[in-house]
């Protein structure tokens, strides 16, 4: 409890009440004292996660979660030991991210113990989602109706405060207007949207209430935890109020909590923010996340094999630096959300930024914009599939699927633990009938299945579709197998041709990784001269000789 105490005093001061930091501590050992989970005390390269909605399947009459798990069980569990489950509460908009009710299972979803149920066959990853709520959970009705004890629940300023310093990730008002039940209008801070309120942890009972959810959760057997949108989590007027030091302190509250409570609990932040500030929250190895996502690697990998030219992506790879087996990357490419275009500012030009965005806006894809400081506007995020974002409209299956298997060969041979977003499993295409349901660009790549329609594709009855599942899953089975993809073992990036990379993972074993990611045949010279096998295509390699590989070609050559 001391370092728990310690970040108490560093955060709060002398503005937490006495009462309510020993009701906090009796929460936080009454939790401990009824934990009974073990976790998994480390990663290692078996470690691939699933990326999903809870309700990602649908049968009639049935709760979404059992639907998933029989699915799992039937085509994923010798592929995915962990699965991220995202917000699968109650929530009113954004496809789970306005929670309504943390302690609750979305009922469409089922209950804690179809939860439970699937906890049993596989490692998960809960969302917590720490920085707002819904606009119409009761903790916010609480506070519209003036009910004492809420009215510090979330921040309320006049229209008039100069915030003009504050970081945006949207172009919508950070102000929203609310009418008390009074019939005072306040305006209530509002990052993201009119409907995800932010909460003020400068309140100690909202210090307590959120600490209880992730006690929660904890208890209900997250093996990770996700912190959504955590950079935003403490405000403080004329800021930039992101990445603030009582963020990263709260961070470190969190961490300090699971190591006690949980011990093996995984941290995971998500920040969708240059790399500097990202990585700026493993705090100093030991304190703060475990893993953070890798969000330069999606639009890096993109702008590669779009361009033909590895020069970006091998100039940052070499740039990163090892977590010394306390830290590792949260590796992907696609998510529920779009490919954020921020983490590769500063990597890429920002021509070459706007030069990818209209491109991929000519093959379909649509773009989501920011408010900067200065009253402009500037690209966020590409809303695509990631199957679309490689290919042009004018390919045919198969080159679509090279590309796709290359981008995925990258993903899972670099440091740290992977994770497959379950639309790219799925071989998904841009759902634009989707983003017109929903109004919103993201929902370009969160598409819903009826389970027997996704069954009967798998089978044979949609060709991108079988064949990405299949052929990704044997990927995937493959890299577990190798000892070279140890998430901690290290990577040397070799000087090659721009449309080549070449990179060795080091460890017991190594793997030397070629990459062609130009539409032409290639030769690569390898920068170690011996024998070796592809396991990828199984075929011996002469690396005492030049190696041709064909357009979007890899191997994992060990030797």
């Amino acid at each position: 409890m001391d370092i728990i105490n310690q970040l108490l005093d560093t955060i709060y001061a002398d503005t937490l009440p006495l009462a309510t930091r020993e009701r906090l501590l009796s929460h936080i050992r009454a939790a401990r004292d009824a934990m009974k989970l073990p976790r998994k005390l480390h990663w290692d390269e078996q470690d691939v996660m699933l990326i999903t909605y809870a309700d990602q399947f649908r049968e009639p009459d049935t709760p979404t979660l059992q639907s998933f798990s029989r699915f799992y069980q039937q085509h994923l569990a010798n592929t995915f030991p962990l699965v991220h489950l995202l917000p699968f509460y109650p929530y009113s908009s954004d496809d789970g991210f306005s929670v309504i009710d943390y302690h609750q299972v979305n009922p469409l979803c089922g209950e804690w113990r179809d939860i439970a149920e699937l906890h049993t066959h596989t490692r998960l990853m809960f969302d917590f989602v720490c920085n707002h709520m819904s606009a119409q959970s009761l903790w916010f009705r609480h506070f519209l109706d003036r009910e004492p004890g809420w009215q510090q629940f979330f921040i309320a300023m006049p229209p008039a405060t100069d915030l003009s310093a504050v970081t945006r990730p949207r172009t919508s008002p950070l102000l929203t207007p609310f009418e008390c039940a009074d019939g005072e209008t306040r305006f209530v801070w509002s990052t993201f949207s009119a409907d995800q309120i932010d909460l003020n942890f400068a309140d100690g009972e909202v210090l307590i209430h959120m600490v209880d959810v992730l006690l929660d959760y904890l208890k209900k057997g997250a093996d990770y935890v996700r912190l959504d949108a955590v950079g935003y989590m403490w405000k403080t007027p004329g800021t930039n109020c992101i990445h603030l030091a009582k963020t990263h302190q709260l961070v470190q509250l969190f961490r300090a909590i699971a190591n006690l409570v949980a011990p093996g609990t995984v941290i995971i932040t998500e920040t969708n923010v240059p790399h500097k500030d990202n990585i700026s929250y493993f705090g100093d190895g030991r304190n703060e996340a475990q893993m953070v996502y890798q969000f330069s690697l999606p639009p890096l990998v993109l702008q590669a094999i779009h361009s033909g030219s590895g020069r970006a992506l091998r100039q940052w790879a070499r740039s990163l630096i090892p977590g010394g087996g306390t830290t590792t990357f949260f590796n992907f490419l696609a998510s529920h959300d779009g490919i954020g275009l921020n983490p590769a500012r500063g990597i890429l030009s920002e021509p070459e930024i706007l030069a990818l965005v209209r491109d991929l806006a000519l093959e379909g894809a649509l773009v989501s914009y920011k408010n900067n400081p200065d009253g402009t506007t500037s690209p966020y995020e590409i809303n695509v599939s990631y199957l679309d974002a490689l290919s042009r409209q004018e390919d045919d299956d198969a080159t679509r699927l090279r590309r796709f298997l290359l981008a995925h060969g990258i993903l899972l041979a670099f440091p740290g633990v992977p994770a497959i977003y379950v639309q790219s499993l799925l071989g998904s295409r841009n759902d634009l009938d989707g983003v017109r349901a929903a109004g919103h660009n993201r929902a370009i790549n969160r598409k819903k299945f009826a389970l027997q329609e996704m069954e009967e594709a798998l089978a044979g009855s949609n060709w991108l579709r079988q064949h990405c599942f299949e052929q990704l899953s044997q990927l995937i089975q493959l890299r577990r197998r190798q000892q070279a993809f140890h998430p901690d073992n290290p990577m040397e990036v070799f000087d090659s041709e721009n449309a080549l990379l070449i990179m060795q993972r080091q460890g017991a074993e190594n793997m030397l990784c070629v990459f062609n990611l130009s539409q032409r045949e290639m030769q690569a010279t390898l920068p170690i001269a011996r024998q070796f096998l592809d396991v990828v295509s199984g075929e011996n390699v002469d690396g005492t000789q030049p190696v041709k590989l064909d357009a979007w070609q890899f191997m994992w050559l060990r030797g």
